[in-house]
């Protein structure tokens, strides 16, 4: 049986990539760490739709806690009667922006242990679970391009472009044992980061709207569509690679 770990799989594009990843057939564990309701609802879902779920919390920012979270994959994966997963997914995020006059250390050290190094420390704890042949994918942005630009978002864009880069080597680094290492870039997305910006201020939505060919802003399920393919066999022969999935952000 596949089975997909989904690292921030609570809401937003890791819930409708762990739901679209069960529709596939996989099994699933999603983390929360301030949303377990959300996780509650992938797993009730994923449940009625035949699948098997589980939901486990994690906090990505503080690294110590990584070894007992491992246990806890185990203990899951024990219980299903497996051993392996067969993919990961590193989607746990923060939205912030500041200038660079604004910046604070800080900003920098919050950003940096949620985006770059949990990314890469959980990759490694995770790594000895991690079946030969098997997928990881890492949540990127459209920050990290040249047409993504925006002021505000230069700590921000500095991480995700970190992990885009460390993709890469992580792709050349696990080839040895058919593992895949892909990250999706998606653009501008409707999701609860900014404090659910989207909600609470509609009227930003029809201009960022206009900067996208398709014309509308991504949702969810654009996403996690994207992630889902890339934790599968369909894609067997694509790694090191990072797939802008924006609409036509900026075109």
């Amino acid at each position: 049986m596949d089975v997909s770990v989904i690292i921030g799989g609570s809401a937003g594009i890791g819930q409708a990539a762990a739901v679209e990843i069960a529709r596939r057939g996989a099994a699933v564990i999603v983390t929360y760490r301030s949303h377990p309701e959300g996780a509650a609802e992938v797993v009730t879902q994923i449940e009625q739709q035949g699948g098997r779920a589980a939901a486990l919390a994690l906090d990505v920012a503080d690294v110590a806690s990584f070894p007992v979270f491992r246990e806890r994959v185990s203990e899951v994966l024990a219980g299903w009667g497996e051993e392996r997963i067969t993919s990961l997914v590193n989607n746990a995020g923060v939205g912030a922006a500041t200038t660079i006059e604004d910046a604070t250390e800080e900003f920098w050290d919050r950003l940096h242990r949620i985006l770059l190094k949990a990314p890469f420390f959980l990759t490694k704890e995770l790594l000895p679970l991690i079946a030969d042949g098997g997928a990881i994918v890492n949540t990127t942005s459209t920050s990290t391009h040249s047409t993504g630009l925006s002021v505000g978002y230069s700590v921000y864009g500095a991480m995700k472009g970190g992990l885009v880069v460390l993709t890469r080597y992580l792709a050349k680094e696990l080839a040895p044992r058919g593992i895949r290492v892909n990250s999706v870039s998606p653009g501008v997305t409707r999701t609860r980061l900014g404090d659910d910006a989207f909600t609470r201020f509609p009227e930003i939505i029809p201009d960022l709207a206009a900067r996208v060919a398709l014309g509308r802003i991504g949702e969810p399920e654009d996403v996690g569509k994207v992630i889902a393919f890339l934790t599968s066999r369909d894609a067997g022969w694509i790694t090191g690679q990072d797939i802008e999935a924006s609409g036509g952000h900026d075109l």
